[in-house]
């Protein structure tokens, strides 16, 4: 989920940072690499489709206590890692907010598909 009210590269750079780091929390998920008729390699793609969807603020709070009320792991960004530059910097930074004062931009959650559509139940596609 993508905050809406975010500028477009914002948005897309949340959205980017959130599947990225999906792998890294969930080994399974990558697919196997590659290769073109020609025998050119190319790098894994995620195996399932991520959806993408727009949240306002409080959506986003809703969707990340849901998460967390089934027990499911949740990737989060923040505002405040607009203004860092790096891994160490963008954990402090959300060390430093309590649950309830994070200022969501975006959540990523990866579970089965039954538990994932009752957490976030109501949100719309983006852009649809």
């Amino acid at each position: 989920m993508v905050r809406e009210d975010l500028a477009a590269w914002q948005k897309l750079n949340v959205t980017a940072f959130l599947a990225g780091g999906l792998p890294g929390s969930y080994p399974e998920l990558p697919g196997e690499f590659y290769r073109d008729a020609s025998g050119r390699h190319y790098g894994k793609l995620i195996r399932q489709p991520i959806l993408i969807f727009a949240a306002d603020t409080a959506e986003l709070v809703r969707t990340r206590q849901r998460a967390a009320d089934r027990n499911l792991q949740v990737s989060i960004y923040t505002e405040e890692l607009f203004a860092t530059g790096n891994d160490a910097d963008n954990r402090a930074a959300v060390a430093a907010v309590p649950t309830e004062a994070l200022n969501l931009v975006g959540l990523a959650i990866h579970a089965d598909r039954k538990e994932v559509d009752k957490v976030i139940k109501g949100l719309k596609l983006h852009g649809a």
